[in-house]
């Protein structure tokens, strides 16, 4: 008989007949008073109603009939938020867990708890629990839901992390969650990172800042194809984020695409004109292509916004040394060492001294003066290009073979200057 009145709660509370369903729910546990169910259901209609203390009573005689009752501790836990005991809500739903490690929806409501407590990152850390559940459950829709509590936790300012091994890039995120993955892949566990960001696009496949977050990953792992192709996602996906362009170009240009990294930092600086960094990166992207005159000035170009760019003196120091303007260049590394050493950076500063080492081996073996300057004076009338200069001295050396290099030289700068 008891039974038949729980049926017709259960059909009444679907029907949101609350107090309907709790007089049918009264009557079955008048006629039995253990009958967990019927209590859980009745306080799950006065949760419905409104009765928010009554659904408490029931949810708790529920506990006392049965302690391991995982869905009496949940509902009960929902009912003390919305009474805002936080302690208890708490309380309750750590006991879900332990009973039900996959319970999706606790970790949910544990993420919600931490959030209003103040404990920032274990609400996230709790969302994205939920997120992990609800994914391989299938439910989309409430995944989905999880990600936009962790991006509603983003702080106002976009957050940024620098890479020191590397001038040509700074990683910055809208979102502090993506940045708690950065920087996981910076301490070394990109392959974690790398699987945070797969479950995130599992969830949402249109998620832009995902492909560029695991394209930033990627290229920390050498896989720069693979990062490419998330960057050019991340853009058809209408993400035009300083950030893509400036890591993409990193990427092309590992591979050697020079001119194609050097169009993509042009984009970043369209974006952010006084990024120091991209500077640094292009003028990279110019010396591996030979053209050293460019290169030179977007390493000034970076000084003139950072004067302590110790990078940017660095690699300017390098591309003099390929002009063979050495006191240019030591004074570069020695500036670039002096700022290295202030910040305790001692691999790069060692480095420098590595490079200033090299410069003082080489100046007495050096070719006679003459030759320096006739090399230095073509440089200049290449617009810094020497792979044009070479061109020019091989056309000579095949029409005049057997000639010392001085007189090379001499000849293709005479053409050069009647041709102006």
């Amino acid at each position: 008989m008891s039974e038949e009145f729980y049926n017709r709660g259960l059909e009444k509370a679907k029907q949101k007949d609350y107090a309907g369903a709790i007089e049918e729910f009264s009557q079955a546990l008048q006629l039995t008073p253990y009958f967990p169910e019927a209590y859980l259901q009745r306080g799950l209609a006065y949760y419905d109603s409104g009765a928010i203390h009554q659904a408490v009573s029931d949810y708790t005689e529920v506990l006392r009939l049965n302690p391991e009752f995982v869905e009496a501790y949940y509902s009960r836990a929902l009912a003390r938020v919305a009474l805002k005991n936080l302690p208890g809500a708490l309380e309750d739903v750590d006991r879900t867990i332990r009973l039900n490690p996959n319970y999706a929806a606790a970790y949910n409501l544990r993420g919600i708890v931490r959030r209003k407590q103040g404990h920032i990152h274990d609400a996230i850390a709790n969302f994205k629990k939920a997120a992990e559940l609800y994914l391989v459950q299938k439910d989309k829709e409430n995944c989905r839901l999880c990600l936009e509590s962790i991006k509603e936790l983003q702080p106002p300012e976009k957050p940024a992390v620098q890479q020191a091994s590397s001038p040509s890039v700074t990683i910055r995120s809208t979102n502090e969650y993506f940045t708690q993955l950065l920087d996981k892949a910076e301490k070394g566990d990109t392959q974690e990172a790398i699987a945070d960001l797969n479950w995130v696009l599992q969830a949402d496949p249109k998620d832009a800042q995902a492909y560029c977050c695991r394209g930033v990953v990627r290229c920390k792992m050498g896989s720069y194809r693979e990062a490419i192709a998330d960057f050019n996602q991340a853009l058809h996906l209408n993400f035009q984020d300083a950030i893509v362009y400036r890591n993409r170009g990193k990427a092309r240009s590992f591979l050697g695409d020079h001119q194609g990294a050097i169009a993509d930092f042009n984009q970043a600086l369209q974006i952010q004109p006084q990024d120091a960094l991209v500077y640094v990166a292009r003028g990279n992207a110019h010396r591996a292509g030979g053209n050293y005159l460019s290169a030179i000035q977007d390493y000034t170009k970076a000084l003139q916004i950072n004067a302590h760019d110790a990078q940017a003196y660095y690699n300017r120091g390098i591309t003099y040394t390929l002009l063979e303007e050495m006191q240019q260049a030591v004074e570069d590394y020695q500036r670039a060492g002096s700022i290295f050493c202030e910040q305790e950076d001692w691999e790069n500063y060692q480095q420098v001294l590595n490079s200033l080492e090299k410069i003082q081996k080489s100046i007495p073996e050096s070719r006679n003066q003459k030759y320096n300057l006739l090399r230095q004076k073509l440089l200049r009338l290449v617009g810094g290009q020497w792979e044009i200069a070479q061109r020019l001295i091989q056309q000579k050396k095949d029409y005049y073979p057997g000639m010392l290099e001085e007189w090379y030289l001499q000849k293709v700068i005479e053409e050069l200057e009647r041709g102006r």
